[in-house]
């Protein structure tokens, strides 16, 4: 029986929520928006047409509160939910729920989840099924001893992982036994946080891996086909952040192996709706099952390019009972694509989360390119969630004409107020052993570890510091009180105005006049040009340098900040007032927050010595544990914290002095 949805509410947030609500306008389907209070003003719950808030920001309080997202769903008169990925996608419970509401659930069977969301009850299954598992340990006795035990029993090199989930969230990869205790406990304690689970696994850890994996869908009537494979090896902290497809790794024989390998899961537990069957790939060709992810996956977006098929159409048309309506040999695919996820994070800092207001986000409108983004322009991003902003994709009939496309979008996009990853995907993207194919999971730490963060040159610092003077020129001229009178008069024509900038690499000086006709005279140390301002669109600023070349740049200005993106990057600029007010006191030893969260384990006391690279205290925020480590010997001589604690970015937690002896 096929039972038509006339309305869905999606359970989940930012772009994935946006993504499933534009397949649904498609298809004529209405749409419910559920929300934080700290997503009030998202642009999920604008896209959608019913909204209704379910708690307070904490995602263990309204984005993982079955209970209120079920009711929510009867109060709205949803037949449907779609659960997006992350949150509740692949819990069982949360499937189960709806069915009992009467509420058709989109995705897999409650039992499929439940038979894979354990790791160690998916490598039973599929072993059984005749498909190659990874060795480890995988037994019900999670003592931290229990575990260290049988780590040391499997060898090293080892990866601890959390059973319930993914997302590199509770993993942990140990070359030695050396700290195997605290990477336990940290897994676990990251894990529940996470997922609400502990529960570990331990496996062998293969060596010069590749990540591989395979969209499957099926059907209540039997079907079940794959669309090929995603290549998703370049990642950072275990969390993918480039997906292709094809994979430069597999030929036509390899790919119908696994491929074969990947619909034998499928079977193994009558799955039904989208899912992805995740492979590790050995240089030597073997391959091992992972795990099955029970839902829609973020880099979904490739494999739709390159096959024209819309998964989440399809994943609807399923859950109203409907068949496939193509088997195997009818699905074939075109071209390459080639994703990139856009982070609110710093690489320079270990890829540190960044909360805060996005001022600008702008994309440029090319062929062959998608953007699913959960941001714009004047959107927060919040401590409390996962810091994905967007993802950028691009499709071409060659891996090389893709790759060019998307370079081309990361070079000339604008995300200003916010540090991103965007120029350390470019980077990734421009090296040359990824576009020679030339890759493993290890690849940003073999190549690229020692310059996550690469400096602008000087001369785009002082491009970029011309930019923001014009702009800053034309926006004075537009406020002046007498319109006959340019901005910067005065009675010496002759004396240039001058202008300083903090900028990435210290201080930028500039000195310029006013020439008239939109012409100017600059200076910057010796160096002097004649330089015209052309045009002002909005922040798209038009000006030609002193050999006649014209740039497009975007300039960004909040107050005294000028945040200039063009073709040689984007670099943020802080104009210096002329009278500097003298600058707040720097306390000497101190350990400030580097992003607001939570203290989830202190380590230290009032009065206690500790060593140069001894953890002080572990932070949690946006899903992700990070550890504030002493830079230096010393004694604590001042505690501000306490376990459990919030806390706030730049607050001072502690300090350490130095202290002989």
């Amino acid at each position: 029986m096929v039972k038509r949805i006339r309305r869905v509410l999606v359970a989940n947030r930012g772009e994935i929520a946006r993504r499933v609500m534009r397949t649904c306008r498609t298809m004529g389907i209405e749409t419910v928006a559920v929300f934080s209070d700290a997503d009030a003003d998202a642009s999920h719950v604008r896209d959608a047409d019913l909204a209704v808030c379910i708690g307070p920001p904490p995602s263990t309080q309204s984005y993982l509160a079955i209970d209120r997202i079920v009711a929510a769903a009867r109060e709205l008169g949803a037949d449907a939910i779609h659960p997006g990925y992350g949150f509740l996608a692949e819990n069982a419970a949360f499937a189960r729920a709806c069915d009992e509401a009467g509420v058709i659930f989109i995705g897999p069977t409650a039992e499929a989840i439940a038979a894979m969301g354990s790791k160690r009850e998916a490598k039973r299954l599929v072993a059984a099924a005749g498909v190659p598992v990874i060795p480890g340990y995988d037994g019900a006795d999670q003592d931290p001893a229990a575990l260290a035990r049988e780590a040391r029993r499997v060898g090293f090199p080892l990866l601890l992982k959390a059973s319930a989930g993914g997302g590199g969230k509770g993993m942990r990869v140990l070359r030695e036994d050396r700290g195997l205790e605290e990477a336990i406990e940290s897994a676990r304690r990251e894990s529940e946080s996470a997922f609400g689970d502990g529960t570990l696994l331990v496996e062998k850890y293969i060596e010069q891996p590749r990540h591989v994996e395979f969209q499957i869908l099926g059907d209540a009537h039997g079907n079940l086909v794959h669309l090929f494979e995603r290549e998703c090896s370049i990642q950072r902290r275990h969390q993918k952040i480039v997906e292709e497809t094809p994979s430069t790794a597999l030929d036509d024989e390899l790919r119908a192996r696994m491929g074969e390998a990947a619909l034998k899961v499928g079977r193994a537990i009558g799955y039904r709706n989208a899912g992805t069957v995740e492979l590790i790939l050995g240089p030597d060709r073997s391959f091992y099952f992972l795990e099955v992810n029970t839902r829609l996956q973020v880099e979904h977006p490739v494999t739709e390019l390159t096959t024209g098929l819309d998964l989440v159409r399809e994943q609807i048309r399923v859950a109203q009972g409907e068949e496939l309506g193509f088997g195997q040999e009818d699905v074939r695919k075109s071209g390459a694509a080639v994703e990139v996820r856009l982070y609110a994070e710093d690489p320079g800092q270990g890829f540190l989360p960044q909360s805060g207001r996005i001022l600008d986000f702008h994309v440029p409108d090319l062929p062959g390119l998608r953007v699913d983004s959960g941001v714009e322009s004047g959107s927060d991003v919040s401590i409390h969630y996962d810091p994905l902003l967007a993802k950028i994709i691009a499709h071409a009939p060659t891996r090389d004409e893709a790759l060019q496309i998307l370079c081309h979008a990361l070079r000339t996009m604008s995300v200003q107020g916010i540090k991103t990853n965007r120029a350390f995907l470019l980077r990734v993207l421009e090296h040359p052993e990824l576009r020679a194919g030339r890759f493993d999971t290890h690849f940003i730490d073999q190549h690229l570890s020692g310059v996550l963060l690469e400096r602008p040159s000087e001369e785009a610092i002082r491009r970029a510091a011309i930019a923001a003077t014009l702009v800053g020129h034309d926006g004075r001229r537009r406020a002046a009180p007498l319109p006959h009178v340019s901005s910067g008069w005065r009675n010496n024509f002759y004396a240039d105005q001058h202008v300083a900038y903090d900028g990435p690499a210290g201080p930028v000086a500039l000195g310029y006049r006013h020439l008239g006709s939109g012409r100017f005279r600059v200076t910057a140390g010796d160096a002097v040009e004649e330089v015209a301002f052309v045009a002002l669109d909005g922040a798209d600023l038009r000006w030609q340098d002193g050999v006649g070349i014209q740039s497009r740049v975007r300039v960004v200005v909040d107050g005294a900040t000028f945040h200039v993106s063009s073709l040689e990057g984007s670099i943020t600029l802080v104009e210096q007032p002329r009278f500097p007010e003298r600058g707040a006191e720097v306390i000497p030893g101190a350990y400030v927050a580097p992003m607001p969260g939570r203290i989830v384990k202190l380590a230290i006391a009032l009065g206690d010595r500790v060593a140069e690279g001894q953890v002080l205290m572990v932070m949690e925020a946006m899903k992700m544990e990070h550890s504030v480590v002493a830079a230096t010997a010393g004694e604590v001589t001042a505690l501000h914290v306490a376990q459990g604690d919030q806390v706030d970015f730049d607050q001072v937690l502690a300090v350490v002095e130095e202290r002989a002896g």
